[in-house]
Order: C-alpha cells, then sequence, then structure tokens
C-alpha cells in the first residue's frame, strides 16, 4: 500500500466512518487469519477472499411475535379491502346487467344457492384471470429489475422467484376476487323475479342496521386509537384505524344518500348525477368507500412520515455551526502539536484559525468538561469547549458585543438557554484516568450561529480557576474542504493521531418515499374512479340517450359524466381526510416521542395533503371529461 496507488474516498468502509483508503494488489489473497495483525499494524482492509469465504451465519427467521402477526393481519386486511372495494361496482353493474338472466334462470326453478354460485363463478374466473396476468408481471418487472436493485443495493447474485410469499399473494388477489363478488351475489339471490321480469327498477334499499354498526365500528376504534398512540410501535395505531376503515365502509351508503339530499340546488347535469349515484348506491358507495380507505391511507402515512422527518430534523444538533473544520489530535507531545499547528497553517494559506484548549489536572491528566440538556426532547451530553474571543466569533458567525463582553469577565457562554440555572452552568468534569468532579461556573446564553447548534464556550480563566490548567489541542476554522482534499492525508504525516472533522450540517432530506405513496393514490384513486365513472356511464346508457333524443350537447353528455367522478372522488376524499388526519395524528407519537415526558411532533405536509385530496379528484374529474359521450339513438317503448 502506498500513496501512489489510486485514491479511493467512501467507497470501502473505514474507522468512525470517515478517511481515505487504497487498491492494492497483493501477492496472495488477503484472508480472514491475516486480518489480526494487519489490525494491529492500524490498517483496515477488506478483500474478495475475505467475501466469498466468510463463513455463513445461521439465518433465523423472525419469531412470530403478536407485533409481527397484528401488522402481517393489518396489512392484508387493508390491501384486501381496497381491492374489494375497487373491484365491488364492476361485479354490482355486471349483475346489473345480467339480472333479468338469472330472473329467469330463478323462474325455471334455479335456486338461491345456484344463482349465488354463478355469481361467485364470475369472481372467480376474473379474479383468477387477473391473478395469473398480475403475477406474471410482477415476476417479469422483478427479474428485469432486480440488476438496477442490486446496483443501488450492493446485491450480487442471479434474481430469484420467492415462491411461497408470491404464492401467498397469488391466493390473496383470487380470494379477493370472490369476496368483491360475494355481496352481488347474495344480492343475485335476494332478488325479485317478477320485478326484473317486468322490466322494472327495483328500489334500493338500505339495511338498517348498518349505519349503527359503522357508528360503534368508528367509535370503538376511535378508543383504540387512544389507546394505541401511546404504545411505543406504530403497528398498533394502524391495527387500530382498521376498524375506523371498516366502520366508515358501512356507513358510506347512508353517507351517499344524506349527501343526495341537496341535490336539487345544483346546476342540471351534476344534479342528474348525484341523483343516479344516489339511486344506485350498491355501485357508488363501493366506489366512495375505496377513494376513502386510499386516501385514509395515504394521508395518515404522509403525516406520519412527515411528522418523523422533522422530528428528526429538529432532533438534530451540534456544537459546531455548518461549515466549521475541527482538527485535534489524541495524545501527543508539544513539539508535534508545534509542528501539527504549523503545518496546518501552511496547507490552509489565508483561512482564519482559531485555537482551541484541553483542560488538565495537576497530574497531566485530561479532563473534559460535560453538561446535560434536552434537545427536543431527547437527553443530550455536550462537551464545553475552551477558548477565546476568535473561536467564540466562529461560533456566533458573528461578532457579538454581550457575548464577547461577558468571556473576557470570565463567563461561559452557552448556546443552550435551558441549561442554565440561575445563571449558573453545572459541568461535570471527567477523565478516564482521574476521578470525577462536579463544578458550577457563572454564564450568560447566547444566539449561536446555526439553528441547530448548541454547546458552550468557556475562557481559560474560568478553567484555571476551577484548578485546572489548559493546553492547546485543537483547531478551528470556517473551511470546507473540497471533495477531492488531501487535507487528512497531509496532516497524518505529521502524526497519524490526527483527526479532521468537517461539520456538514443536517443533511437528511424528506423521505422520497412519501411521493411514492401520491403515485399510488394516484394510480388507485383515479384509476378506481374512472372504472367506476366508465361503469356508471355504461349503465345510464338509457338516460343519456334520452337527454341526446331531446337535444342535450356533448358538453352536458361529458359534464353529467365527470360529474359522477367528481361526486364519488370528492365525497371519498374528504372522509378519507378526516380519517386518515386522526390516524396520522395518532401515529406521530409512536413515531416521533422517544420516552416519557417526551411531546409528539405533528407536522402535516400540506403540499402532499392537498395534492392527494383535492388535486386527485379534480385530476378524475379532468379525465372523466374526455369520456366518449356519442351514442347511437336507441328505440324506446312509450
Amino acid at each position: 500500500m502506498g500513496p501512489d496507488l489510486p485514491l479511493l474516498r467512501n467507497e470501502f468502509w473505514s474507522p468512525r466512518g470517515y478517511g481515505t483508503g487504497w487498491l492494492a494488489d497483493t501477492t496472495k489473497p488477503v484472508t480472514w487469519t491475516d486480518v489480526p495483525a494487519l489490525n494491529r499494524a492500524g490498517l483496515y482492509v477488506t478483500s474478495r477472499t475475505m467475501i466469498t469465504d466468510s463463513p455463513p451465519s445461521p439465518v433465523r427467521a423472525p419469531a412470530l411475535t403478536l407485533r409481527y402477526t397484528v401488522g402481517i393481519a393489518t396489512m392484508v386486511i387493508m390491501v384486501a379491502l381496497v381491492t374489494v372495494l375497487l373491484a365491488g361496482p364492476a361485479f354490482a353493474v355486471g349483475l346489473r346487467r345480467r339480472r333479468r338472466e338469472l330472473a329467469e334462470i330463478a323462474a325455471q326453478g334455479g335456486s338461491a344457492g345456484q344463482l349465488r354460485t354463478i355469481v361467485l363463478a364470475d369472481g372467480l374466473i376474473l379474479g383468477g384471470a387477473a391473478t395469473l396476468v398480475a403475477t406474471v408481471l410482477g415476476i417479469g418487472a422483478g427479474t428485469l429489475g432486480a440488476p438496477v436493485t442490486a446496483r443501488w443495493g450492493g446485491q450480487t447474485g442471479p434474481p430469484q422467484v420467492p415462491w411461497p410469499p408470491v404464492l401467498a399473494v397469488a391466493a390473496l388477489g383470487l380470494l379477493t376476487g370472490l369476496v368483491a363478488a360475494l355481496v352481488p351475489a347474495l344480492q343475485a339471490a335476494r332478488q325479485n323475479t317478477a320485478t326484473v321480469l317486468a322490466d322494472r327498477t327495483p328500489a334500493a334499499a338500505d339495511r338498517r342496521g348498518w349505519p349503527l354498526a359503522g357508528a360503534a365500528l368508528i367509535l370503538a376504534g376511535l378508543g383504540a386509537t387512544v389507546i394505541a398512540r401511546r404504545q411505543p410501535d406504530s403497528v398498533w395505531v394502524l391495527a387500530s384505524a382498521v376498524p375506523v376503515l371498516l366502520g366508515l365502509v358501512a356507513l358510506t351508503p347512508w353517507l351517499v344518500r344524506q349527501t343526495g339530499r341537496p341535490a336539487a340546488r345544483l346546476w342540471l347535469p351534476l344534479r342528474i348525477s348525484v341523483r343516479d349515484a344516489v339511486r344506485h348506491r350498491s355501485r357508488t358507495a363501493s366506489a366512495v368507500a375505496a377513494v376513502m380507505a386510499v386516501t385514509a391511507t395515504a394521508v395518515a402515512v404522509g403525516i406520519g412520515t412527515h411528522s418523523e422527518y422533522m422530528d428528526r430534523r429538529n432532533a438534530y444538533t451540534s456544537a459546531r455551526p455548518a461549515g466549521m473544520l475541527a482538527i485535534w489530535a489524541g495524545t501527543i507531545d508539544d513539539a508535534t502539536w508545534r509542528r501539527l499547528h504549523a503545518e496546518a497553517t501552511r496547507l490552509l494559506p489565508g483561512v482564519p484559525l482559531a485555537t482551541g484548549y484541553q483542560a488538565r489536572n495537576a497530574e497531566n491528566r485530561r479532563y473534559a468538561l460535560r453538561y446535560t440538556v434536552r434537545w427536543n426532547g431527547i437527553r443530550t451530553r455536550r462537551t464545553a469547549a475552551i477558548g477565546d474571543q476568535a473561536l467564540l466569533e466562529l461560533l456566533q458567525g458573528r461578532h457579538d458585543p454581550q457575548a464577547a463582553a461577558a468571556l473576557a469577565n470570565g463567563k461561559a457562554v452557552v448556546f443552550d438557554a435551558t441549561a442554565l440555572r440561575n445563571g449558573k452552568l453545572t459541568l461535570r468534569a471527567g477523565s478516564t484516568s482521574g476521578p470525577p468532579r462536579t463544578i458550577e461556573v457563572p454564564a450568560v446564553p447566547a444566539t449561536p450561529a446555526d439553528e441547530h447548534q448548541g454547546g458552550a464556550l468557556l475562557p481559560r480563566a474560568l478553567v484555571e480557576q476551577a484548578g485546572f490548567s489548559t493546553k492547546e489541542s485543537q483547531l478551528y476554522a470556517m473551511h470546507r474542504p473540497p471533495a477531492d482534499s488531501t487535507l487528512w492525508r497531509d496532516l497524518a504525516k505529521v502524526t497519524p493521531r490526527v483527526t479532521v472533522a468537517s461539520e456538514e450540517g443536517y443533511q437528511n432530506t424528506p423521505d422520497p418515499g412519501l411521493w411514492g405513496w401520491l403515485v399510488g393514490a394516484l394510480v388507485l384513486v383515479v384509476g378506481g374512479t374512472l372504472a367506476a365513472t366508465r361503469l356508471a356511464a355504461a349503465d345510464m346508457r338509457p338516460e343519456r340517450a334520452t337527454m341526446a333524443a331531446i337535444g342535450a350537447p356533448p358538453r352536458t353528455l361529458r359534464t353529467v359524466v365527470a360529474g359522477q367522478a367528481l361526486y364519488i372522488s370528492g365525497l371519498g376524499a374528504l372522509v378519507g381526510l378526516a380519517a386518515g388526519a386522526v390516524t396520522g395524528v395518532a401515529l406521530s407519537r409512536p413515531m416521533t416521542t422517544h420516552g416519557a415526558g417526551d411531546p409528539a411532533t405533528i407536522a402535516v405536509p400540506w403540499p402532499f395533503v392537498i395534492a392527494v385530496v383535492v388535486g386527485l379528484p379534480l385530476l378524475a374529474t379532468a379525465a372523466a371529461l374526455i369520456t366518449r359521450t356519442r351514442l347511437p339513438l336507441a328505440r324506446r317503448l312509450l
């Protein structure tokens, strides 16, 4: 190994996560037996042989705990619920188109069980076909995308199909097809044969017990949510949201009927759309409930995820402002430190350097002066720096006359105001080789350069009054080394104990998965709404043909169809917003609290919520406006 070999940065693991590395061509493979000797020489290595010949560690399947079981069950219920609700309108319209055929079968002696079997067979065939196509497409997409995923995740090896989970998901898809056809099958078995054969539309009847059952489930789910939000695991909040969603699904037909009452005040095309949706509540309620479930899930996950991101952002803290460079070394003598200082000055021409000091006792033992403060609800230990006016200006990013005067008068300058008690800062002086001490020093609060910055600066005179001596041990500068900087390598020539750290500030970015949820909601909400709208348009062919026959312009026909989309997606989005907001607020507590007494961070991603609740219904309505409205003239019996 040597400096003539290619220099790699951030490619291989290095101690403490920083530093440089080299590629080396050795005469023989580096194996695990060579590692101890290389480590004793201060080298950290990895090689192809170490990776390929590493003894495989036993992989144990995760224990089937209650938490794991509840999480899997919640996910399965949510997926099945959304799928059933999206497929429900198709089976409902299919039943309406075949009700005369089913009535003729019943008139010829067909039993109710046989009618149910016919409709369930539709669900089995359609669900089986959809499952087969989705499974093939999923396996193909996974196989083609495996190389890309391997490149991002560092995985190697040929792609393999995990057949047990794939077959389990396929079975779930087949089961949801049958469940989606279950309600139309029950309706087919109960339809009035004489009414259907007389070409009369049976009146839509609501089950009286459903609103009460839905309200009971909602109250039970809300009570469970209140209890679950105080648990340390978020899976319980997600599980408690299931009865709330099921209750809203049961309550949706009642909501559809209630929202149809003000339809008389609407513009004529919208009035026709809403009244048709209310008249066919079995078709409409399923689509509204599907949009509601998707919106509620997206809003809840969005609030929880964004709250966690904001909590991590608020919890970030540093004793140095962003952009500050720090140089220090371990136990070195004064001559080595002077050479290190001179070399740093040479390598950083024109960059002002501020000096930091280290506290030592009478036996020349090093001591760290620390204090504890709560930052964003988390107990954080900080090490107080020791320095002069130059370091104070770097830590504050400006000249603060009041802080400078306090430091000159022998007072500590503290950037954590909550750490002060009656104008005093309590420090614990600790050493690896000496007894600890507790000292109390006068202090004043000050504003740092960075909003996430804390810490304290002690004047040398104050530390020496406490019985310590001070010695130069750190260098600070407001300087960002370039990516190809060789500063650490050059300083390491003076002493290998040197450490170079650059404070980069808060680097975490918002979770891109949040917008992945928006894409998923886009597909489900817009796709489900358009499917239900087109089914409703096909179901309204006689009415639309009558409107066209009496002179209704094409834009009126398009508005009637778009009104269905606006009503379905708008009502579902509003109800989903209420349900998702409650779950999201509850979800933010276990995701952002760090112990008893720590308040939860609740942050609403307003652009995301507006895009889901307002943008998606408008997009679905705009897409419905392009629905083909030209109809052939229909022969009507008068």
